[in-house]
């Protein structure tokens, strides 16, 4: 398939992880991404790596939490290559821990990232897309999103949140205008996550998972795939875990 070539992509959570692979391998499909993140530096060297291996890519920091800086992602994209084409909408966080910590503050974390980072991209793209009654939404959820697991409660309900939202969206302005969404639910993938959850009982819960954890670029993989369809196919929903993973 080459339904990719030249399309102009933003991929948010790019600085690493998924996201950081998604770009790579968007790119090397002959799509031009714009990576968005907040670590500049991480950003930097990726879009070196791709222009290195012959692929097309910039970046913008942005901060998926706020709504102004993620809508700049649009006229950048804009100006450097033309309208969008494609979100990924990847940025997300996930913290563990049990409800009896009460972690307010880790809960409030994902909240901002997870439920309001991805609307704020969604809100940023759509207006131009709707206009021209094209384009490609792709939401990065879990299999949190489908089962809930020890000390993950928040998390999950994030990833539902995200589910819902995929099969409103896919509904009204899929079907109704023409745009392809489609949503990605990997299981544990080996993207350091562990190392950045602060609950002490929730990051030995995460040091255990990560384990079996499979690479980033098996999602990315699938994202290609979802997205490199022609405009009459969207792939809805596509699960991607170990092997190993029992839930």
């Amino acid at each position: 398939m080459a339904h990719l070539k030249d399309k102009v992509a933003i991929v948010t959570g790019a600085s690493s992880g998924i996201g950081a692979a998604t770009a790579r391998g968007l790119a090397e499909k002959g799509a031009r991404v714009v990576l968005a993140g907040r670590n500049e530096e991480r950003l930097s060297q990726i879009v070196e790596d791709i222009a290195g291996s012959g692929g097309i890519a910039s970046y913008k920091v942005a901060d998926a939490t706020d709504f102004e800086s993620t809508k700049a992602l649009v006229p950048f994209a804009t100006t450097t290559y033309g309208p969008v084409d494609i979100l990924v909408n990847n940025a997300g966080l996930m913290l563990f821990s049990y409800w009896k910590d009460a972690a307010v503050g880790d809960w409030n974390k994902m909240i901002d990232t997870n439920l309001r980072g991805y609307l704020h991209a969604i809100a940023a793209v759509l207006p131009s897309m709707l206009e021209r009654r094209s384009g490609r939404i792709l939401n990065m959820s879990s299999i949190a999103g489908v089962h809930v697991g020890e000390a993950a409660g928040v998390y999950g309900a994030t990833k539902f949140f995200i589910r819902g939202i995929t099969e409103s969206l896919r509904k009204e302005v899929g079907v109704g205008s023409g745009i392809q969404v489609s949503m990605i639910s990997p299981g544990v993938i080996d993207t350091g996550w562990a190392d950045k959850v602060h609950d002490e009982t929730g990051r030995k819960i995460a040091g255990e998972l990560n384990k079996q954890g499979i690479p980033p670029s098996s999602v990315a993989e699938a994202v290609v795939y979802a997205l490199d369809q022609p405009p009459e196919i969207t792939i809805n929903d596509i699960v991607v875990h170990p092997t190993r993973q029992d839930w």
